[in-house]
């Protein structure tokens, strides 16, 4: 392993590791929920997510939640859950990630194997600070039909067309919801407590 980049304090790259390599270290920070590893084609990202981006992360993945309670859907909830293929050499962990639409096929597997079934319907990027590798390029490879990527500032919905990634205003796995609705609720995140603002979002879909 050599270390080829350090870019800032929460990240170091390495190149020329092995698939091997890799899922070794995935087994071996199983145990460090902190810790976020993107890997493609030989190069590996360590990434320790810093606070700010550990509460979006959370408040994002309540706000999914409660919308899909709200709405009467199911979903499976996987997290930061290593969503990794072995003949597409990539592999990342999602902030956040969940199966809806697809969730009949994957309840009560204990272990998804993408290469069997289909990816999680819902993905959720916080880019406060951006990755160093092309982490949508693995999530096109990987067929994840949608993604929200919050930077701190602004909330964009992507989704999966005709093998590219486009952005638009509503949700495909949550119709109801839109870009701005979302980023509405995350903007009071500063001045209101996470229990009151989900509160909130939950009295607003009740209303639609």
């Amino acid at each position: 392993m050599t270390a080829t980049l350090i870019q800032s304090p929460d990240r170091v790259v390495l190149q020329n590791i092995s698939w091997q390599s890799y899922q070794s270290l995935i087994h071996d920070f199983a145990q460090e929920p902190a810790i976020r590893l993107t890997y493609d084609h030989g190069t590996l990202e360590i990434r320790m997510p810093l606070d700010p981006h550990e509460t979006f992360k959370k408040l994002i993945g309540r706000l999914i939640e409660a919308a899909t309670e709200e709405l009467d859907l199911e979903i499976r909830s996987l997290g930061s859950r290593t969503c990794d293929r072995e003949d597409l050499a990539s592999g990342l962990e999602p902030d956040q990630c969940y199966y809806i639409q697809n969730e009949p096929q994957v309840r009560g597997i204990e272990q998804i194997d993408l290469t069997q079934l289909p990816p999680p319907d819902l993905a959720v990027e916080i880019d406060i600070t951006s990755s160093s590798l092309n982490r949508f390029a693995i999530y096109k490879a990987l067929g994840v039909p949608e993604i929200w990527r919050y930077d701190g500032k602004c909330l964009k919905i992507y989704v999966l067309k005709d093998g590219e990634y486009v952005t638009q205003s509503n949700s495909r796995a949550l119709p109801l919801l839109t870009a701005a609705d979302i980023l509405r609720f995350l903007t009071p995140s500063q001045s209101m407590g996470e229990n009151a603002l989900v509160k909130q979002f939950r009295q607003w879909i009740r209303k639609k």
